[in-house]
């Protein structure tokens, strides 16, 4: 991964002004033409919820008086949509809709639709300027505003008429706007943080940000003002007025970042799987919301706002700090290994060996017939007869252990805790019997020994267990996030007469406190008994989840590591990095930034150990780990590759410049031979 320090040594401020200072015409680059602007503003990547934690005064009073003069107001205006693409269209129908008289233009042909929504279309700006409106709404792309504004007809319309940008970055159309508008023009900066698809049912409680950046303290003027504003206000918009530096910054995160994220992960390729978890499923709508935006709109926030950098930044170091915390731990555990007990290099040596065996194994079986789900078919009575009742030992009694024990007691089933820790006091009030000694446990014959262990100590609880205190046919079952781990551990240290079967709850206390319906529980039979009593030991066994309402997903141990690798590692892994990074709400929260704050929330939560485990057990991690590298690195390449080409652009691009610096260079070369040679003839 390479570094982006030498950009800036400090958090940068002024990127853009940096730029301009270096190369004087920055602002004159040759600007790309774009898709609409509808694009900037689609689904999930700009609707967001309203935090309760806004100031006060940065919302606008909705109150009785305040409606009062909405509903109220007499006089419509007359408004000119300079880019009439998706978005352009999208606001004109809610401004015609409200009576307004609206004009358009764009460099396209949109007469068509201009006349379907009741909008006069002109195909010169001029004609559209001579028409006086009150009103220039700029509905352009980022980065085509410069062009357009520079070329704009200003000369032909009055000299107080009010500009509005609806860029999704507010620093660049202010300073713009304020270079490139002769003074008597007013200026309002805004951001509609909806488009087409997030509003489609209306624009009530969706933010729309504002700053009033120069009105004129006429009566008139500061009446149009108002008026302009009110349109979003009677739509039910949720209105935030704040300074353009502060837009910027706060969309640095919750935008750009959102962004970010997301196109990284559509890198990876990311698909469904048949036991996707809750995190992995917003994952997945977080790539749908942002992949549909073309990546001049992603560039455009990289380029025009100046805190995007210091983001890619720290991303880029949250995501070094993670791997070396991984890496880290590894080592130290590879080192134990080696040096901590000597009898167990030969065991390490087998383990790699075998290892290596295993990841040829999986390979083979990354082909989509591979991942085929089986659906289980419970055979699920009205309620738990005293027939059909289970005896279970869960061994390890923690938060994961008695969630799941509180549904088995529910259920009727008898349930027996044995862990390091004593829990003495909470299995009582659930119900459980509580045993200090393994031993003792073993001796009340469990029919199901359930390992509720962290993957990190459950080969050393497995091997201390004593399993001659037990009937022979005792089924073990663990529900571990990994799934080739515990099956060989089993295989390799259990006695060739007990059952096996290898689960996985694909939930938690978090996220199945309102119920296990739907979720997915994963399992293998690794090795049932042909005794019908062994057998329905097993069904009844899993009875207790699909009585629960479980999605039943039967497959090998080696597929669902594979899927796990591609989704709850990954999920496991983005969510990490953003905790690393500190994220924090913000006034103008998307809605794809609050799925980025709620995946941090439901990581965090869980222990590195765990996080740890799930890399160091599962053979496609490191693999998985590699790719989100790879793809962070490609997306930064072709952002600083853009925008060296831009800068390329404007240096040569221009032909005739071109010429002339070179003639100059050569000329200049010329002369100075032509000294050196009359001096050194001088000289002899």
């Amino acid at each position: 991964m390479f570094s982006i320090s030498l950009l800036h040594s400090s958090p940068p401020k002024l990127f853009l002004s940096s730029l301009s200072t270096r190369f004087p015409s920055f602002h004159s680059l040759p600007l790309i033409s774009m898709t609409s602007y509808a694009t900037s503003l689609r689904r999930g990547c700009l609707s967001i919820s309203f935090p309760l934690s806004v100031a006060a005064d940065h919302v606008s009073d909705t109150g009785p008086e305040q409606t009062t003069r909405q509903t109220n107001s007499m006089h419509n205006l007359k408004i000119g949509i300079i880019g009439f693409g998706n978005y352009g269209q999208f606001l004109a129908e809610t401004l015609v809709a409200q009576g307004h008289t609206v004009l358009a233009h764009s460099r396209s042909d949109h007469s068509r639709a201009a006349k379907e929504l009741g909008v006069s279309f002109f195909a010169d700006p001029h004609d559209l300027c001579e028409e006086h409106p009150e009103v220039i709404l700029l509905s352009t792309s980022i980065i085509s505003t410069e062009e357009v504004l520079k070329s704009f007809p200003l000369q032909r319309l009055k000299r107080n008429t009010l500009f509005v940008d609806v860029l999704s970055v507010k620093e660049f159309p202010k300073n713009l706007l304020l270079d490139v508008l002769p003074s008597d023009f007013d200026i309002i900066c805004t951001h509609p943080m909806f488009g087409p698809q997030s509003a489609k049912k209306g624009w009530n409680e969706l933010f729309f940000v504002y700053e009033k950046v120069r009105i004129g303290d006429e009566e008139l003027r500061l009446s149009r003002c108002e008026k302009f504003l009110d349109i979003f206000e009677r739509e039910g918009c949720k209105m935030v007025e704040m300074s353009c530096a502060e837009h910027d910054k706060y969309a640095a995160e919750s935008q750009f970042m959102t962004h970010t994220v997301g196109r990284v992960l559509e890198m990876l390729m990311l698909e469904s799987t048949p036991i996707n978890t809750r995190g992995y499923e917003t994952l997945l709508d977080l790539v749908e919301n942002t992949c549909g935006d073309s990546f001049d709109l992603y560039y455009g926030l990289f380029l025009y706002n100046k805190n995007a950098l210091e983001m890619i930044e720290r991303l880029d170091l949250a995501f070094e700090a993670l791997r070396k915390q991984l890496f880290g731990r590894l080592h130290d555990v590879v080192r134990k290994q080696l040096f901590g007990n000597g009898d167990r290099v030969q065991s390490l040596q087998e383990d790699y060996q075998n290892g290596v065996s295993f990841i040829s194994y999986s390979s083979k079986m990354r082909s989509k017939d591979a991942a085929r789900a089986y659906e289980y078919k419970a055979q699920i009575s009205g309620s738990v007869n005293d027939s059909s009742k289970l005896k279970v030992a869960i061994v390890g009694f923690g938060n994961f252990g008695q969630f799941l024990a509180k549904a088995f007691v529910r259920q009727g089933h008898r349930v027996l805790a044995y862990s390091r820790t004593d829990y003495f006091d909470v299995a009582q009030e659930m119900g459980v019997s509580y045993f200090s000694d393994a031993d003792d446990l073993c001796e009340e014959h469990p029919e199901v020994i359930l390992l509720c262990t962290s993957i990190l100590s459950t080969e050393k609880v497995l091997r201390s267990l004593p399993f001659q205190r037990l009937k022979r046919s005792t089924l073990f079952v663990d529900v571990l996030s990994v799934k080739e781990f515990p099956r060989n551990l089993f295989l390799q240290n259990l006695p060739i007469d007990f059952d096996i079967l290898c689960t996985h709850p694909m939930f938690g206390p978090e996220s199945g406190k309102h119920g296990w319906n739907g979720l997915p529980f994963v399992f293998d039979k690794v090795r049932i008994g042909s005794d019908e009593a062994r057998v329905s030991r097993c069904d009844r066994f899993l009875d207790v989840f699909a009585r629960e309402g479980c999605q039943m997903v039967e497959m090998s141990c080696a597929e669902h590591d594979w899927h796990a690798a591609g989704s709850q590692f990954i999920t496991h892994t983005t969510g990490r990095i953003l905790e690393k990074l500190d994220l924090e709400s913000t006034p103008i929260n998307t809605r794809g930034y609050k799925t980025l704050l709620n995946l941090v929330e439901n990581t965090a939560g869980d222990s590195f150990d765990l996080y740890y485990g799930l890399f160091m057990y599962n053979v496609n991690a490191m693999e998985q780990l590699e790719r989100l590298d790879m793809a962070f690195e490609t997306l930064k390449k072709q952002l600083f590759g853009t925008l060296h080409g831009v800068l390329r652009k404007q240096l040569f691009g221009n032909a005739d410049v071109f010429e002339v610096v070179t003639e100059k260079a050569v000329l200049q070369e010329l002369s100075q031979s032509a000294f050196t040679a009359v001096s050194s003839s001088g000289d002899s």
